[in-house]
């Protein structure tokens, strides 16, 4: 008599995982200030969280929708979406110190 052996369990593939720090940041892309913004944005988030963050740079004009969902009246604008709480920053994002302050992150070993 043949003895049946008992499968082994396949382990369950990795679930797929979001960035923890995730932000959005509005801007209007023909305005100088909104470049600056996003230099500044990625500054910041790539000093305070390298390789585990995730930035989404949208225009205005073209995600009408999704802006007037996340409540924006003014350009630039940067929302943090995650970790909760939800916070958002207004304006070109030049002031670093402040934007460090207001995201809670602490700046660089030797960064400006």
């Amino acid at each position: 008599m043949a003895t049946i052996g008992t499968p082994h369990a396949q382990p369950a593939p990795p679930a797929e995982v979001s960035p923890p720090n995730d932000y959005r940041l509005y801007v209007s892309m023909a305005s100088p200030i909104s470049l600056r913004a996003i230099a500044n944005a990625r500054r910041i988030l790539n000093e305070a969280y390298p390789g585990t963050h995730q930035l989404t740079v949208l225009n205005i004009a073209e995600h009408v929708d999704l802006a007037r969902a996340d409540q924006i009246i003014v350009s630039p604008t940067l929302l943090r979406l995650a970790p909760l709480p939800q916070r958002r920053f207004i304006g070109d994002l030049s002031d670093l110190d402040r934007l460090r302050r207001a995201f809670g992150v602490l700046p660089a070993r030797g960064a400006a």
